[in-house]
């Protein structure tokens, strides 16, 4: 009986759960394909698909006796200080993004956040953290604007791209 009230036994029903929600969740959704015949519910099922393949394996895993490795903290002071400064910075970077997003558009938006977080977190080459946040900023746009036909805010560079 002891082996049904283990931690990792729930986190697994919440996984598998979480899946199956996903999924129930998407079935709802209801739109055409883009222009590469995927549509906006193929991410999500497949997500959703993984989580409860995930959810099943470690339900099995922990029902056969499996368990989580205990933390070896190697590379963990417990006796350091929150970073309270890095988690102020991030959060006041995605509330700017947030907040701006509509003006700016999501190129501008998600290149400022993608390089407002890599400072944020630590990068040592701001030029190239510059140059990798445009790319992804552009990327991300392309894949959900021309890949799957998700609209997002173009801002001033609408028409441009």
């Amino acid at each position: 009986m002891a082996r049904w009230r283990r931690p990792e036994l729930g986190l697994a029903v919440v996984v598998l759960g979480l899946g199956v929600f996903v999924i129930a969740g998407t079935l709802d959704v209801s739109a055409a394909a883009s222009q590469l015949g995927i549509g906006p519910r193929f991410f999500p099922m497949l997500v959703g698909g993984a989580m409860v393949l995930v959810g099943l394996f470690y339900v099995i895993d922990v029902l056969r006796g499996g368990h989580g490795d205990p933390e070896e903290s190697e590379d963990v002071d417990v006796d350091a200080p929150a970073d309270w400064r890095s988690v102020g910075l991030v959060s006041g970077i995605f509330l700017a993004f947030a907040a701006l997003l509509n003006v700016l558009g999501w190129i501008i938006g998600a290149s400022l956040l993608f390089f407002g977080l890599s400072l944020a977190l630590g990068a040592e080459h701001k030029g190239r953290a510059a140059v990798v946040a445009v790319v992804m900023g552009i990327a991300t746009y392309l894949l959900f604007v021309k890949g799957l036909g998700v609209t997002l805010p173009g801002g001033p560079l609408q028409g441009v791209i």
